[in-house]
């Protein structure tokens, strides 16, 4: 009899571990607060999460130093999602059934933070993506908020108005050729964007076409769109194709403004295109480092202190979600993830590098956005443009 109520208490021992093992919940814990970070690290965009990263480590750094939040030392837990959604969604899961982490920082791109999403849904985790601009991060397609996924920058439709904008009020163009990577959603919405808008200001869209990430050649679609003439070219993509794109196109002789958003924001882009092709090319973006607020003078500087280069505005965005979301814990009053995401939720007139900050309620920033113009290889400020 003795053995057999051992034998029931065993198994009923080993069956709550179990249980207890499926959900996610992120451990209380009296020393540290865990934050995950789903980055990429290597592959395509490695320099957009490295450079996210850092923002984000900068931030944690001086919680740290000032003496942690809520008594607890902020732990940044880093998983490489290698630039791929696949890698995203696996790295989403470990960071929240393996490390137990109170709330999730990226992925960095749009795509790589929706493959991400339906792992914190499910473990009702909060994930904030500094960078991820598709409207369908934080609303699903059936207009539904997800209730645990924020984000810490501007929207697409919001820089596709933007350059649409600035194509017919600024540059005065008539017509525009949109080249877009038809294998990034990021780059497939902000072209319905600025279609949308731009046509809604008078413009004609004369031509559309296509490439691939990582894609080398791109003289023969470029031969077709520099004879339709138009006035300007959106290029809506990432800064290693777009530095190809601009060099191969200045090569075949057209000459018209290149327009883009913050996928060109890279320093790399000048090393691929050269200085001279990148003349009359324009980009929308989420700060200006030539700002001479005093916060964003302080960041640049404590920035370049601690990396020894400038920052740049995915540097920055990184910088301020982290700040966002270390508000929001401050104000839950706890790492519990549940009344983190209330706490984001209720994120209002919250000053950072890149603005003043609300969410609104879709979790999206309400918040400016900067014109950027390349000259000469390094960025100017252009314009500002508020929402």
């Amino acid at each position: 009899m003795k053995k057999k109520w051992l034998g029931v208490m065993t198994s009923a021992l080993v069956l709550m571990s179990l249980v207890a093992g499926c959900g996610n919940s992120a451990t209380s814990n009296d020393k540290e607060i865990r934050i995950g970070g789903n980055f990429e690290l290597t592959g395509g965009v490695a320099d957009y999460g490295k450079q996210s990263l850092n923002g984000i480590m900068l931030a944690i750094k001086e919680a740290n130093d000032a003496g942690g939040v809520l008594g607890k030392k902020i732990v940044l837990v880093q998983a490489d999602n290698k630039s791929e959604a696949s890698e995203a969604a696996n790295a989403a899961t470990k960071l929240i059934t393996q490390d137990k982490v109170s709330a999730m920082l990226g992925p960095i791109t749009s795509s790589n933070a929706i493959a991400a999403l339906q792992i914190s849904q499910d473990n009702k985790v909060p994930l904030v993506t500094p960078t991820g601009t598709n409207t369908k991060i934080t609303v699903d397609d059936n207009g539904q908020v997800r209730p645990y996924a924020f984000r810490g920058c501007f929207i697409d439709p919001f820089q596709g108005i933007v350059m649409a904008n600035f194509a017919t009020k600024t540059l005065h163009a008539k017509t525009a050729v949109i080249y877009i990577d038809s294998s990034s959603d990021y780059s497939k919405n902000l072209a319905e964007s600025f279609t949308e808008s731009f046509t809604k200001n008078g413009g004609q869209i004369i031509g559309k076409e296509a490439f691939l990430q990582k894609d080398q050649d791109f003289k023969a679609t470029l031969t077709k769109i520099k004879s339709l003439n138009a006035d300007i070219i959106f290029i809506p993509a990432y800064y290693e194709e777009v530095g190809k794109i601009v060099k191969q196109a200045r090569e075949l002789g057209i000459n018209v403004p290149l327009l883009g958003t913050d996928g060109w924001d890279n320093a790399k882009i000048t090393e691929i295109a050269g200085t001279g092709p990148l003349n009359n090319t324009f980009f929308s973006n989420h700060y200006s480092a030539e700002d001479k607020d005093p916060r964003v003078v302080k960041f640049v500087e404590d920035y370049k202190k601690e990396y020894n280069e400038a920052p740049s505005a995915f540097s920055a965005l990184g910088y301020d979600t982290a700040l966002m979301l270390i508000d929001a814990i401050k104000r839950a009053g706890s790492d519990d993830p549940e009344k983190i995401r209330e706490a984001l939720e209720k994120t209002k007139d919250l000053q950072v590098v890149t603005g003043i900050l609300t969410l609104d309620a879709n979790h999206n920033p309400i918040k400016s956005a900067v014109v950027v113009e390349m000259k000469d290889g390094k960025q100017v400020f252009k314009e500002k443009v508020n929402p």
